[in-house]
Protein backbone atom coordinates (compact mmCIF):
# COMPACT_ATOMS: atom_id res chain seq x y z
CA UNK A 1 0.00 0.00 0.00
CA UNK A 2 1.58 3.32 -0.99
CA UNK A 3 2.64 5.59 1.83
CA UNK A 4 1.68 9.22 1.77
CA UNK A 5 3.90 11.93 3.15
CA UNK A 6 2.45 14.50 5.52
CA UNK A 7 5.49 16.76 5.60
CA UNK A 8 4.91 20.19 4.18
CA UNK A 9 6.75 21.29 1.06
CA UNK A 10 8.93 24.41 1.34
CA UNK A 11 6.21 26.46 -0.37
CA UNK A 12 3.40 25.16 1.88
CA UNK A 13 3.06 26.57 5.39
CA UNK A 14 3.27 23.93 8.11
CA UNK A 15 -0.11 23.05 9.61
CA UNK A 16 -0.62 24.16 13.21
CA UNK A 17 -3.65 23.87 15.46
CA UNK A 18 -2.55 25.98 18.42
CA UNK A 19 -4.32 29.02 16.96
CA UNK A 20 -7.62 27.11 16.92
CA UNK A 21 -7.48 26.36 20.63
CA UNK A 22 -6.27 29.83 21.60
CA UNK A 23 -9.92 30.89 21.64
CA UNK A 24 -10.58 28.65 24.68
CA UNK A 25 -7.55 29.78 26.66
CA UNK A 26 -5.31 27.19 28.28
CA UNK A 27 -7.70 24.33 27.62
CA UNK A 28 -5.42 22.48 25.19
CA UNK A 29 -2.07 20.78 25.69
CA UNK A 30 -0.12 18.03 24.02
CA UNK A 31 0.37 14.91 26.11
CA UNK A 32 2.79 13.17 23.78
CA UNK A 33 3.97 12.87 20.21
CA UNK A 34 4.60 14.74 17.01
CA UNK A 35 2.18 14.27 14.13
CA UNK A 36 4.68 15.15 11.43
CA UNK A 37 7.69 13.51 13.06
CA UNK A 38 6.35 10.39 14.82
CA UNK A 39 3.03 10.17 13.01
CA UNK A 40 1.02 10.19 16.24
CA UNK A 41 -0.01 12.87 18.72
CA UNK A 42 -2.00 12.62 21.97
CA UNK A 43 -3.70 15.86 23.07
CA UNK A 44 -5.77 16.78 26.12
CA UNK A 45 -8.61 19.31 25.96
CA UNK A 46 -10.46 20.83 28.91
CA UNK A 47 -12.51 24.00 28.58
CA UNK A 48 -15.96 25.54 28.85
CA UNK A 49 -17.63 27.61 26.18
CA UNK A 50 -20.86 29.57 26.25
CA UNK A 51 -21.24 29.48 22.48
CA UNK A 52 -20.82 26.76 19.89
CA UNK A 53 -17.14 26.42 19.04
CA UNK A 54 -15.84 25.44 15.59
CA UNK A 55 -12.98 22.96 16.08
CA UNK A 56 -12.72 21.64 12.50
CA UNK A 57 -9.64 23.76 11.79
CA UNK A 58 -7.71 21.68 14.35
CA UNK A 59 -7.90 18.52 12.20
CA UNK A 60 -4.64 17.65 10.45
CA UNK A 61 -5.07 17.23 6.68
CA UNK A 62 -4.78 13.56 5.75
CA UNK A 63 -5.13 12.38 9.33
CA UNK A 64 -7.41 9.96 11.11
CA UNK A 65 -8.32 11.43 14.48
CA UNK A 66 -9.74 9.37 17.33
CA UNK A 67 -11.81 11.38 19.81
CA UNK A 68 -12.14 9.97 23.33
CA UNK A 69 -14.93 12.17 24.66
CA UNK A 70 -15.38 12.30 28.44
CA UNK A 71 -17.77 15.26 28.79
CA UNK A 72 -19.39 17.78 26.47
CA UNK A 73 -21.47 17.50 23.32
CA UNK A 74 -19.95 17.70 19.84
CA UNK A 75 -20.66 16.88 16.22
CA UNK A 76 -18.42 16.10 13.26
CA UNK A 77 -19.97 15.98 9.78
CA UNK A 78 -18.77 14.74 6.40
CA UNK A 79 -21.40 15.45 3.79
CA UNK A 80 -24.72 14.00 4.97
CA UNK A 81 -23.13 11.79 7.65
CA UNK A 82 -22.85 13.24 11.15
CA UNK A 83 -21.10 11.71 14.16
CA UNK A 84 -22.56 12.91 17.45
CA UNK A 85 -20.33 12.74 20.52
CA UNK A 86 -22.03 12.74 23.90
CA UNK A 87 -20.44 12.09 27.29
CA UNK A 88 -18.30 8.92 27.55
CA UNK A 89 -18.23 8.08 23.85
CA UNK A 90 -15.47 7.51 21.29
CA UNK A 91 -15.34 7.76 17.53
CA UNK A 92 -13.02 8.73 14.72
CA UNK A 93 -13.04 10.73 11.53
CA UNK A 94 -10.82 11.33 8.54
CA UNK A 95 -9.86 14.76 7.24
CA UNK A 96 -9.48 14.60 3.46
CA UNK A 97 -9.26 17.44 0.95
CA UNK A 98 -12.93 18.19 1.59
CA UNK A 99 -13.01 19.82 5.01
CA UNK A 100 -15.03 18.25 7.78
CA UNK A 101 -17.52 20.37 9.69
CA UNK A 102 -17.23 20.18 13.46
CA UNK A 103 -18.77 21.98 16.40
CA UNK A 104 -18.35 21.79 20.15
CA UNK A 105 -21.73 22.72 21.62
CA UNK A 106 -21.90 25.75 23.86
CA UNK A 107 -23.14 25.76 27.42
CA UNK A 108 -21.10 22.87 28.84
CA UNK A 109 -17.71 21.65 29.97
CA UNK A 110 -15.64 19.79 27.40
CA UNK A 111 -13.07 17.20 28.49
CA UNK A 112 -11.65 14.91 25.83
CA UNK A 113 -8.50 13.41 24.36
CA UNK A 114 -7.73 13.31 20.67
CA UNK A 115 -5.26 10.89 19.10
CA UNK A 116 -4.07 12.15 15.72
CA UNK A 117 -2.68 9.44 13.44
CA UNK A 118 -0.79 9.99 10.19
CA UNK A 119 -1.27 7.62 7.23
CA UNK A 120 2.33 6.33 7.52
CA UNK A 121 1.86 5.41 11.18
CA UNK A 122 -1.41 3.64 10.38
CA UNK A 123 0.19 1.74 7.51
CA UNK A 124 3.11 0.55 9.65
CA UNK A 125 0.71 -0.94 12.20
CA UNK A 126 -2.27 -2.05 10.11
CA UNK A 127 -1.24 -2.71 6.51
CA UNK A 128 -2.30 -6.21 5.43
CA UNK A 129 -4.48 -6.85 8.49
CA UNK A 130 -8.04 -7.95 7.74
CA UNK A 131 -11.12 -6.33 9.27
CA UNK A 132 -9.78 -2.79 9.55
CA UNK A 133 -12.52 -0.15 9.28
CA UNK A 134 -12.82 1.03 5.64
CA UNK A 135 -12.38 4.65 6.73
CA UNK A 136 -8.95 3.80 8.15
CA UNK A 137 -8.03 1.72 5.11
CA UNK A 138 -8.91 4.69 2.90
CA UNK A 139 -6.59 6.92 4.92
CA UNK A 140 -3.67 4.59 4.15
CA UNK A 141 -4.39 4.68 0.41
CA UNK A 142 -3.72 7.76 -1.73
CA UNK A 143 -6.35 6.62 -4.23
CA UNK A 144 -9.24 7.45 -1.88
CA UNK A 145 -8.97 11.09 -0.78
CA UNK A 146 -12.45 11.46 0.73
CA UNK A 147 -13.31 12.64 4.22
CA UNK A 148 -15.53 10.55 6.50
CA UNK A 149 -16.82 9.88 10.01
CA UNK A 150 -17.42 6.74 12.05
CA UNK A 151 -20.36 6.17 14.35
CA UNK A 152 -19.35 6.94 17.97
CA UNK A 153 -19.69 4.13 20.52
CA UNK A 154 -20.05 4.25 24.33
CA UNK A 155 -16.88 3.94 26.37
CA UNK A 156 -17.02 1.03 28.81
CA UNK A 157 -15.43 1.10 32.27
CA UNK A 158 -12.18 -0.48 31.11
CA UNK A 159 -11.84 1.95 28.23
CA UNK A 160 -12.53 4.90 30.52
CA UNK A 161 -9.67 3.76 32.74
CA UNK A 162 -7.46 3.56 29.67
CA UNK A 163 -8.40 7.11 28.68
CA UNK A 164 -7.61 8.43 32.16
CA UNK A 165 -4.22 6.69 32.15
CA UNK A 166 -3.21 8.64 29.04
CA UNK A 167 -3.09 11.81 31.13
CA UNK A 168 -0.88 10.25 33.80
CA UNK A 169 1.45 7.65 32.27
CA UNK A 170 2.42 5.06 34.93
CA UNK A 171 5.98 4.80 33.62
CA UNK A 172 9.23 6.75 33.85
CA UNK A 173 9.68 9.67 31.47
CA UNK A 174 12.36 7.77 29.56
CA UNK A 175 9.82 5.00 28.83
CA UNK A 176 6.92 7.20 27.79
CA UNK A 177 7.68 7.10 24.06
CA UNK A 178 7.43 3.32 24.09
CA UNK A 179 4.37 3.43 26.37
CA UNK A 180 2.40 5.94 24.29
CA UNK A 181 3.18 4.12 21.05
CA UNK A 182 1.85 0.92 22.61
CA UNK A 183 -1.28 2.78 23.75
CA UNK A 184 -1.83 4.09 20.22
CA UNK A 185 -1.77 0.51 18.92
CA UNK A 186 -4.07 -0.60 21.76
CA UNK A 187 -6.57 2.14 20.92
CA UNK A 188 -6.52 1.16 17.26
CA UNK A 189 -7.30 -2.39 18.30
CA UNK A 190 -10.18 -1.15 20.46
CA UNK A 191 -11.86 1.11 17.92
CA UNK A 192 -10.57 0.66 14.36
CA UNK A 193 -11.85 -2.89 13.82
CA UNK A 194 -15.52 -2.09 14.19
CA UNK A 195 -16.96 -2.66 10.68
CA UNK A 196 -18.50 0.27 8.85
CA UNK A 197 -21.31 -2.01 7.65
CA UNK A 198 -22.70 -4.82 9.79
CA UNK A 199 -25.97 -5.63 8.09
CA UNK A 200 -26.97 -1.99 8.21
CA UNK A 201 -25.55 1.02 6.37
CA UNK A 202 -24.26 3.85 8.55
CA UNK A 203 -26.79 6.32 7.12
CA UNK A 204 -29.65 3.89 7.81
CA UNK A 205 -28.39 3.28 11.31
CA UNK A 206 -28.31 7.02 11.94
CA UNK A 207 -31.91 7.28 10.79
CA UNK A 208 -32.95 4.47 13.13
CA UNK A 209 -31.13 6.04 16.08
CA UNK A 210 -32.79 9.38 15.30
CA UNK A 211 -36.23 7.77 15.26
CA UNK A 212 -35.53 5.96 18.52
CA UNK A 213 -34.50 9.22 20.18
CA UNK A 214 -37.62 11.01 18.96
CA UNK A 215 -39.85 8.15 20.11
CA UNK A 216 -38.23 8.23 23.55
CA UNK A 217 -38.80 11.99 23.84
CA UNK A 218 -42.42 11.72 22.76
CA UNK A 219 -43.04 8.99 25.32
CA UNK A 220 -41.47 11.10 28.09
CA UNK A 221 -43.51 14.18 27.14
CA UNK A 222 -46.73 12.17 27.32
CA UNK A 223 -46.06 10.95 30.88
CA UNK A 224 -46.69 14.23 32.70
CA UNK A 225 -48.15 17.22 30.88
CA UNK A 226 -47.85 19.36 34.01
CA UNK A 227 -44.06 19.06 34.04
CA UNK A 228 -42.44 19.33 30.64
CA UNK A 229 -38.66 18.87 31.03
CA UNK A 230 -36.42 21.56 29.53
CA UNK A 231 -34.79 20.80 26.20
CA UNK A 232 -31.39 20.32 27.85
CA UNK A 233 -32.76 17.60 30.15
CA UNK A 234 -34.50 15.78 27.30
CA UNK A 235 -31.33 15.87 25.21
CA UNK A 236 -29.22 14.55 28.08
CA UNK A 237 -31.59 11.63 28.65
CA UNK A 238 -31.48 10.50 25.01
CA UNK A 239 -27.73 11.10 24.66
CA UNK A 240 -27.42 14.04 22.27
CA UNK A 241 -27.09 17.82 22.23
CA UNK A 242 -30.14 20.11 22.56
CA UNK A 243 -29.45 21.53 19.10
CA UNK A 244 -29.26 18.05 17.55
CA UNK A 245 -32.44 16.88 19.34
CA UNK A 246 -34.40 19.95 18.30
CA UNK A 247 -33.34 19.58 14.68
CA UNK A 248 -33.96 15.82 14.63
CA UNK A 249 -37.38 16.08 16.29
CA UNK A 250 -38.57 18.64 13.75
CA UNK A 251 -37.24 16.56 10.86
CA UNK A 252 -38.88 13.33 12.08
CA UNK A 253 -42.25 14.74 13.15
CA UNK A 254 -42.76 17.93 11.15
CA UNK A 255 -43.27 19.78 14.45
CA UNK A 256 -41.10 21.54 16.95
CA UNK A 257 -41.11 20.14 20.48
CA UNK A 258 -43.23 23.07 21.81
CA UNK A 259 -45.75 22.48 19.00
CA UNK A 260 -45.93 18.79 19.89
CA UNK A 261 -46.43 19.60 23.59
CA UNK A 262 -49.22 22.03 22.71
CA UNK A 263 -50.91 19.33 20.63
CA UNK A 264 -50.68 16.80 23.47
CA UNK A 265 -52.12 19.25 25.99
CA UNK A 266 -55.05 20.33 23.87
CA UNK A 267 -55.99 16.81 22.76
CA UNK A 268 -55.89 15.67 26.39
CA UNK A 269 -57.97 18.68 27.41
CA UNK A 270 -60.61 17.79 24.83
CA UNK A 271 -60.73 14.22 26.15
CA UNK A 272 -61.23 15.42 29.73
CA UNK A 273 -63.93 17.92 28.77
CA UNK A 274 -65.85 15.22 26.90
CA UNK A 275 -66.19 13.20 30.13
CA UNK A 276 -68.14 16.04 31.77
CA UNK A 277 -66.41 15.34 35.08
CA UNK A 278 -64.11 18.38 35.11
CA UNK A 279 -64.65 22.10 34.81
CA UNK A 280 -62.49 24.27 32.56
CA UNK A 281 -60.13 25.40 35.33
CA UNK A 282 -59.51 21.83 36.46
CA UNK A 283 -58.80 20.73 32.90
CA UNK A 284 -56.42 23.62 32.29
CA UNK A 285 -54.38 22.74 35.37
CA UNK A 286 -54.48 19.02 34.57
CA UNK A 287 -52.85 19.53 31.18
CA UNK A 288 -50.22 21.99 32.37
CA UNK A 289 -51.71 25.45 31.75
CA UNK A 290 -51.28 27.86 34.67
CA UNK A 291 -53.16 30.64 32.91
CA UNK A 292 -56.84 30.07 32.21
CA UNK A 293 -56.88 32.81 29.58
CA UNK A 294 -53.94 31.27 27.70
CA UNK A 295 -55.63 27.87 27.83
CA UNK A 296 -58.93 29.25 26.54
CA UNK A 297 -57.21 31.12 23.71
CA UNK A 298 -55.19 28.06 22.62
CA UNK A 299 -58.25 25.78 22.86
CA UNK A 300 -60.41 28.13 20.82
CA UNK A 301 -57.71 28.42 18.17
CA UNK A 302 -57.48 24.63 17.93
CA UNK A 303 -61.11 23.54 18.22
CA UNK A 304 -63.11 26.58 17.09
CA UNK A 305 -64.94 27.13 20.33
CA UNK A 306 -64.33 28.07 23.95
CA UNK A 307 -63.51 25.15 26.27
CA UNK A 308 -66.64 25.92 28.30
CA UNK A 309 -68.79 25.06 25.28
CA UNK A 310 -66.96 21.85 24.41
CA UNK A 311 -68.09 19.29 23.37
CA UNK A 312 -70.46 20.99 20.96
CA UNK A 313 -74.12 19.91 20.99
CA UNK A 314 -75.38 17.70 18.19
CA UNK A 315 -77.64 20.55 17.03
CA UNK A 316 -74.69 22.63 15.84
CA UNK A 317 -73.40 20.79 12.74
CA UNK A 318 -71.63 23.83 11.31
CA UNK A 319 -69.76 24.41 14.53
CA UNK A 320 -68.98 20.69 14.78
CA UNK A 321 -67.44 20.75 11.32
CA UNK A 322 -65.36 23.79 12.26
CA UNK A 323 -64.24 22.03 15.44
CA UNK A 324 -63.27 18.85 13.59
CA UNK A 325 -61.27 20.86 11.08
CA UNK A 326 -59.48 22.73 13.87
CA UNK A 327 -58.75 19.48 15.71
CA UNK A 328 -57.16 18.04 12.58
CA UNK A 329 -55.01 21.16 12.20
CA UNK A 330 -53.67 20.65 15.74
CA UNK A 331 -52.40 17.21 14.78
CA UNK A 332 -50.67 18.38 11.62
Amino acid sequence: MPARTTRSSPSTPAFGEASTWRAVGNGWRQLFGDFRGLGVSFEWHEFSTLRDFDWASSFHPGSVELCLNLTGEAEVSAGSATAHFSAATAGFYRQGPTSLKAVRCGGGEHRFITVELAPEFLARQLAGIQGVHPLVVAAMDDRDPGSGVSEPVPLNARQLELVESLRHPPVLATAQTLWYRAKAVELMGEFFFRPAVSGELFCHRQQRVARDRVDAVRAKLRRDLTRIPPLEELAREVGCSPFYLSRTFSKETGQTIPQFVRQLRLERAAELLKTGRFNVTEVALEVGYNSLSHFSQAFHQAFGCCPGLYPLPLSAPAQRASSASASASVRR
